[in-house]
């Protein structure tokens, strides 16, 4: 019987769509079959940034963006069947994460809002998919994020070290893996991964990101616009906490930016950004006794970032879950398979100590292909 699942995710940085083709024979050490990122077309890709932004006719703009975004994610998974000969019925469920467009957890009435059409990926592989992941931990009462805890405890936890994994991706989060399950996992958004750093980049290199970080290595931190930076309300809350790119974004670095008692060269903002998101993680990891530390997403290649990281936990060995055996770049794209791999064998896949929700769920809902 195929234990052969798809994982589909496309995060805050809206850098592509990740596709990762899994075998869950063995759950406890699922085996990356194959990885790959399909890029979004220019026209949808500035479609999608303008979503995060509330303008007019957003309903219809909504709803063809779904659609295309569907249509986006259902080729990716096409691609990984043509690319390894097989077929749908070889594929138990696609687990996909949707383009987020808001995310408002907090309130009576939070939410967050995932596109991406499930029914148009399943008609169109032929694939059963799970999707909506995250609203039923939101109507529990918790963030709906980050949900990669649960993965990252059922593959990197240690019966003898203390260890964090860490995602940057848009927005960076972290999950804390104590020994032997000694206490509970710990999860949450620590703030900017590489958003902040690609809005910038697009404006000033007509880049979508800093390569090897190399831009920021050039440029020198900024003092006193980090600590402007590092005021946002956001980093003085209590987890669990989530957040995403309606809380940091270009026009809010731009309004700190305005307010600076001298002007601040490009090159020196992208450095002071780097900084921003090096720190953040290593605040948010300092209240854990950890022995090591794992990164993975796209910040895991940023070559100055690591750098960083390294430099702002030097009591800390720092690596990416390459060490471990999975690919940094495609540890996201496993969790979202891993989630369907839960959904459909009734596995809990929200921790509720990172989401705060009131109890452990099934998270998802099934859309058939049949």
């Amino acid at each position: 019987m195929s234990s052969i699942y798809i994982g589909l995710m496309s995060g805050t940085s809206m850098d592509g769509i990740d596709a990762a083709l899994v075998d869950f024979t063995d759950p406890s050490l699922p085996k990356l079959l194959d990885f790959t990122t399909l890029q979004y077309d220019d026209e949808l890709l500035a479609e999608l940034h303008k979503l995060n932004h509330p303008e007019q006719d957003e309903v219809h703009r909504v709803g063809t963006a779904n659609r295309k975004v569907g249509k986006a994610f259902a080729a990716a998974a096409v691609d990984l069947l043509t690319r390894n000969n097989l077929d749908a019925q070889q594929v138990i469920a696609i687990g996909s994460h949707g383009q987020t467009i808001r995310h408002l957890p907090d309130g009576e009435l939070g939410f967050s809002v995932q596109i991406g059409d499930a029914h148009t990926i399943a008609v169109q592989t032929g694939v059963d998919v799970i999707a909506d992941f995250r609203n039923k931990d939101i109507a529990l009462g918790g963030q709906g994020a980050p949900l990669v805890p649960a993965f990252h405890r059922a593959i990197f936890s240690h019966a003898e070290i203390n260890r964090a994994v860490v995602n940057i991706g848009g927005i960076a989060n972290i999950s804390y893996l104590p020994a032997n399950n000694q206490s509970a996992v710990v999860g949450f958004d620590t703030g900017p991964g590489n958003t902040l750093m690609d809005s910038w980049c697009r404006k000033h290199l007509n880049m979508t990101y800093d390569k090897d970080g190399e831009w920021a290595a050039g440029g020198q931190c900024d003092p006193q616009l980090l600590r402007s930076l590092q005021s946002h309300p956001y980093f003085k809350e209590a987890a669990p906490k989530s957040t995403g790119r309606d809380a940091f974004h270009l026009d809010w670095l731009e309004q700190q930016l305005a307010v600076q008692p001298q002007k601040i060269s490009p090159q020196d903002v992208q450095a002071t950004l780097l900084q921003l998101t090096a720190q953040s993680i290593a605040d948010g990891l300092s209240a854990f006794a950890l022995s090591e530390v794992y990164i993975c997403g796209g910040g895991a290649r940023n070559i100055a970032l690591m750098k960083a990281l390294q430099a702002s936990m030097p009591d800390c060995k720092t690596h990416t879950t390459d060490e471990l055996g999975v690919d940094a770049d495609a540890v996201e794209g496993m969790a979202f398979a891993w989630l369907a791999y839960a959904h459909k064998n009734n596995i809990c896949g929200n921790i509720p100590h990172a989401t705060g929700a009131s109890r452990e769920a099934i998270l998802g809902a099934c859309y058939p292909a049949g």
